[in-house]
């Protein structure tokens, strides 16, 4: 399947610490996770160990919905979340 990342999706991406590689593979070995409106939702957690607005993390779970049309995944929005998981 074609992944088209949204314009919106990567302005989200900048300003929540993530890219259009972890979008990816979000993507395409995330677990899927509940979403609104008939979207998809796909997240994962990556190890991130760096500090983010003056506090540091271990890690951070990125999560991405879209939509799907024909063969093509459309993104609609991305969200990143810091913090430790399992």
């Amino acid at each position: 399947m074609e992944i088209q990342i949204d314009l919106h999706t990567l302005k989200r991406a900048e300003e929540r610490g993530t890219n259009e590689k972890e979008i990816h593979n979000v993507i395409l070995t995330g677990t899927l996770i509940p979403a609104k409106y008939e979207r998809k939702g796909k997240s994962k957690v990556y190890d991130f160990k760096q500090t983010r607005l003056n506090k540091y993390y271990e890690q951070k779970r990125v999560e991405v919905f879209y939509t799907t049309k024909g063969d093509k995944i459309i993104t609609v929005t991305v969200y990143v979340f810091y913090g430790k998981w399992g």
